[in-house]
């Protein structure tokens, strides 16, 4: 990027605040004034509560928020009436107060711009910020389309501009957890049990006699009630088995832990529908009721044998055939879990299928202790004129992925980059809550599509690497500062859920609905923004289930009754949503499209010599790269480790603790040395790291230089062909023990 048009910034103290915090364990665990303070207000019971539901991760936990007298949030704790956390909340819930509190948010908007030729930010009024954006959407608008403006966003913020870009007239919208997330899982199910997963997922683990865990790793990622409710399916003597080549925190509860070799997983999927089949211990009356194609799965696995398996996963046939019968023995009570980052090898959609596939066989879907049907309630849209009908989006970008439902950020990315998708010229960006730059793989490719564009805008609440190549950055109140839309999920008991303003935004911060309604107004929108506050609207739409903002401001969460039955009855007549109206086994419609009708197994290329696979997960504390930085979480994790088995600590002569600095198999170096853990619970071709950490930019003053990051070591990049997820489990890395930096500046 030296010679690129768009430098990257250091967001200076200019946007930042100037004040210091003592936020170190030794401060927050020492003499601490303000701990003293906190003991005194509890015992006197002085605070005040207020209904808000979580934003640190997608699982959207409903909490009360305390404050003191004047007007500090003090804590955070969960509702418990809410179903997502059953009133306990993770440690990333609790650690919300230090999103609000964290001394380097980002306090005002920037401006880029060039100061005796060197590119900075200056402060800029919110008036300023606004009209700028708004008339480069109209400039872009006039000259190209509004479809060349581009939305890449992530939670909250994202619904709010999705809505002024639909209105703009542009659907050029993508996200990073579709394709670079759960995307292969919604069109594994779709394809098989016509049905999405979505979040949080039906998955009935409290009644479950059997879980099934392929790479989930529940416990580290946190989802909130699912982490109960194994620990209580644990309680009521359930099987667990965890297939993973680490020993994940599930995989050290589990009876049977089954270290597979990296990108093996089909072939152990189609080994143990091999064992069902053969040894008849699939659900007959379920299948020929629902079933479609069960004859052509028959005849594909027949000799795909746990012998077979073996040869490729390293897992021992009779461990597969033990396995397969417990799965069988439990049925229909039995969850062979989908997961949700599941973007590994490039057949992902593959790979979810036969997991769907294996329930069907089962007879789990529908069923008590597997999935049960989710509901939500039936909360009306706020009124508006329909939407302009754009030109081109997302799907015709995406077009060569005939299963892609949703915006492929990395096709937005590339149409970004002149000659890569003329027809389809993207001219500009905002990006939403999302750190782009830590997100999607290919780094490269991101810098030189944000060099061609003609303008980013960037809304965050955080320094986040990302903004330092935004033409302009606003910041985003925190989520404890505004109102945001009702929480509505799709649950076993629906329920509404309340985001309000536990305190006034910090510095200038504002919230995203306040910007859209802004730059609406100003690019001729009005019609599509017809309220003062967006509290306006939740009252609105609580009127209509019949609620109102002080019924939901007093319960937080308000339960619905159920309107359809939460399982399947034995022998009922019922219709999937698939072509056929029910569970495919085999499917025509991939077989038309050229596709494998049934998955198969293919090899994936494997980690050349003195290389190791690299492998990555969720640290239990942390969210992504998002909340590496917040004072409370910095404090339970404050850098990333590298795990390393000790045979091959042994060959290369590693200690735990020691600084290494990694190289992937395209030659990029680490840009900071990570320490080494060596463990058993790694196994010997791969290596491992929590994701999110080895952040660049200065002004994120806790997280800066600690660890490093698995992202910029993703360049090798399989795509999935059904509907284009990027695989981020193909890299390879080589362990150094000296700096590759020492003689050039980083």
């Amino acid at each position: 990027m030296t010679t690129s048009r768009r430098k990257f910034i250091k967001i200076s103290a200019l946007g930042l605040g100037g004040v210091a915090a003592s936020t170190s364990a030794l401060n927050m665990f020492g003499a601490n004034t303000y701990l003293d303070k906190l003991v005194k207000q509890n015992v006197a019971g002085e605070f005040n509560k207020t209904a808000t539901y979580c934003e640190v991760c997608f699982w959207k936990c409903a909490a009360w928020a305390y404050t003191n007298d004047e007007g500090e949030i003090i804590k955070i704790k969960g509702n418990e009436t809410d179903p997502h956390c059953y009133g306990r909340l993770c440690p990333r819930g609790t650690g919300g107060v230090g999103m609000y509190n964290d001394e380097d948010r980002l306090k005002t908007p920037l401006i880029r711009t060039t100061v005796d030729g060197k590119q900075t930010f200056r402060k800029a009024s919110w008036k300023e910020a606004l009209d700028l954006i708004a008339s480069k959407m109209t400039a872009i608008k006039s000259k190209y389309g509004a479809e060349s403006f581009a939305l890449l966003k992530h939670g909250s913020p994202g619904s709010h501009l999705e809505h002024l870009f639909k209105a703009y007239g542009s659907d050029t919208i993508a996200e990073p957890a579709y394709a670079q997330c759960r995307g292969p899982r919604e069109t594994g199910f779709e394809l098989t049990l016509g049905s999405w997963i979505g979040s949080p997922e039906p998955t009935d683990i409290r009644d479950t006699k059997c879980l099934v865990l392929i790479g989930s790793h529940i416990g580290e990622n946190m989802h909130n009630s699912q982490v109960q409710e194994m620990s209580d399916a644990i309680d009521n003597n359930a099987t667990i088995i965890t297939v993973d080549p680490r020993l994940s925190t599930a995989a050290s509860k589990s009876q049977h832990w089954l270290a597979i070799k990296p990108a093996t997983d089909i072939a152990l999927l189609l080994a143990w529908m091999h064992v069902i089949i053969e040894e008849k211990l699939y659900d007959k009356a379920y299948i020929e009721k629902y079933g479609y194609g069960f004859k052509e799965l028959k005849e594909h696995v027949k000799d795909l044998t746990p012998e077979w398996a073996y040869g490729i996963t390293t897992i021992k046939p009779e461990k597969i055939r033990e396995t397969a019968r417990l799965m069988a023995a439990a049925a229909p009570s039995v969850i062979v879990h989908p997961g949700r980052h599941v973007v590994w090898y490039g057949d992902d959609s593959q790979r979810e299928r036969a997991i769907a596939m294996l329930n069907g066989l089962l007879g789990s879907w529908g069923k008590r202790g597997g999935f049960y049907f989710k509901e939500k309630v039936d909360l009306p849209k706020f009124p508006h004129p329909a939407y302009p009908k754009p030109k081109w989006g997302w799907e015709e970008i995406g077009a060569k992925y005939p299963y892609a439902e949703m915006g492929i950020t990395s096709e937005l990315i590339k149409s970004s980059i002149p000659g890569e998708d003329d027809e389809h010229p993207i001219k500009a960006w905002i990006i939403a809550g999302t750190n782009l730059i830590n997100t999607v793989p290919k780094r490269e490719m991101i810098l030189k599509a944000m060099d061609a564009v003609e303008f980013i805008a960037v809304v965050d609440t955080m320094p986040m690497e990302i903004t330092g190549y935004a033409d302009v950055v606003l910041p985003e109140c925190t989520y404890l500062e505004r109102y945001d839309g009702i929480r509505n999920a799709a649950k076993r008991t629906p329920s509404l859920a309340l985001r309000q303003p536990v305190a006034k935004p910090k510095y200038d911060s504002k919230p995203a609905w306040w910007m859209c309604k802004q730059l609406g107004e100003r690019l001729g929108l009005h019609d599509y923004f017809q309220y003062d506050d967006f509290e306006d609207i939740i009252k609105w739409q609580l009127e209509q289930v019949g609620s109102s903002l002080e019924e939901m401001k007093r319960l937080g969460v308000k339960k619905f009754e159920r309107k359809t039955p939460l399982y399947m009855e034995d022998g009922e007549d019922f219709e999937f949503g698939t072509n056929s109206g029910k569970i495919e086994f085999y499917s025509d419609d991939l077989a038309s499209n050229g596709f494998d009708p049934i998955p198969v197994y293919t090899a994936h290329p494997e980690p050349p010599q003195g290389f190791y696979r690299l492998n990555y997960g969720r640290a239990p504390m942390h969210t992504f790269s998002r909340t590496t930085n917040n004072p409370n979480l910095f404090a339970l994790k404050s850098e990333n480790k590298l795990w390393v088995n000790p045979k091959i600590a042994r060959i290369i002569g590693l200690k735990n603790d020691q600084l290494v600095w990694l190289q992937n198999q395209d030659g990029i170096d680490s840009t900071f040395s990570i320490k080494v853990r060596v463990t058993e619970r790694i196994r010997y071709d791969s290596v491992y790291m929590y994701h999110g950490f080895g952040h660049t930019n200065k002004k994120l003053s806790r997280a800066f230089g600690k660890g490093e990051s698995d992202t910029l070591m993703m360049s090798k990049i399989p795509v999935d062909p059904l509907m284009g997820g990027t695989a981020l489990r193909g890299n390879f890395v080589k362990i150094l023990t000296e700096d590759p930096h020492k003689n050039s500046k980083v």
